[in-house]
């Protein structure tokens, strides 16, 4: 299936009700207004095509850039084709579940999120700590340096409450996913969460969102979740 074909397709699956929903949520022109769950029968059919990965992600169209993430190569791609990704990246759907996504089934992922995180960049960060949010949710404890993860649980400890508004909500998840799917540290995220409290996060003409990594924990706690890994992560 050639590109022409797949933005004929993607267009075709394109809902205006899908549209407002992905532009209240920051997504701009060009856009279709595809459902995720719409993508996949066309995944099926082309599984895994780098080069067209990259024509659809240089399209600036949401919905392109999203089925990119989808069928892209993520060995395949290196860190400066990570941070061309992240730099094209203009809201927190592409940065978080569609940059951080491929990242984190790389064999970069953690050496890259690192960079993102150190940045100071609202989008980058908040792209590094989801990075680690996929990872933690999938992959064995073993695969994890535990004094880093330590000293991230720090850092969230430390500067969540003044860090960019997107960036503390992904260092909130980071909190949750090493409560529930790293068991290591399980204990010290708890204590961190509770240390954290409520985070509130501003959202531009929405009333702020408000978080609470610890409540999150003790509510999949309670649903016996504690040790939870995904099989994948992409969909």
């Amino acid at each position: 299936m050639d590109f022409e074909t797949v933005m004929q397709e993607l267009e075709a699956l394109g809902k205006e009700r899908t549209k407002k929903m992905y532009i209240s949520n920051g997504a701009r022109e060009p856009l279709f207004g595809v459902a995720t769950g719409a993508m996949k029968p066309i995944a099926r059919k082309i599984k895994i095509n780098q080069p067209l990965a990259e024509k659809l992600y240089a399209t600036g169209n949401y919905d392109a850039m999203y089925f990119a993430g989808v069928i892209a190569d993520p060995k395949a791609m290196t860190e400066s084709d990570y941070d061309r990704w992240i730099d094209d990246a203009y809201f927190y759907m592409l940065s978080d579940y569609v940059v951080a996504v491929t990242l984190s089934e790389s064999d970069i992922a953690q050496d890259v999120a690192d960079k993102w995180i150190a940045s100071g960049d609202e989008l980058r960060m908040s792209a590094g700590w989801s990075c680690y949010c996929w990872l933690l949710g999938n992959r064995k404890d073993h695969e994890f340096s535990e004094s880093r993860i330590s000293s991230m649980l720090d850092m969230v400890k430390n500067t969540i409450h003044e860090s960019p508004e997107r960036t503390k909500s992904s260092m909130n998840n980071f909190l949750y996913t090493v409560g529930i799917s790293y068991i290591p540290l399980h204990e010290k995220a708890v204590e961190t969460a509770n240390e954290v409290g409520i985070v509130e996060v501003k959202r531009d003409k929405k009333k702020p969102s408000l978080l609470n990594a610890y409540e999150n924990i003790q509510k999949e706690m309670d649903r016996g979740r504690l040790g939870f890994k995904r099989k994948y992560v992409r969909c």
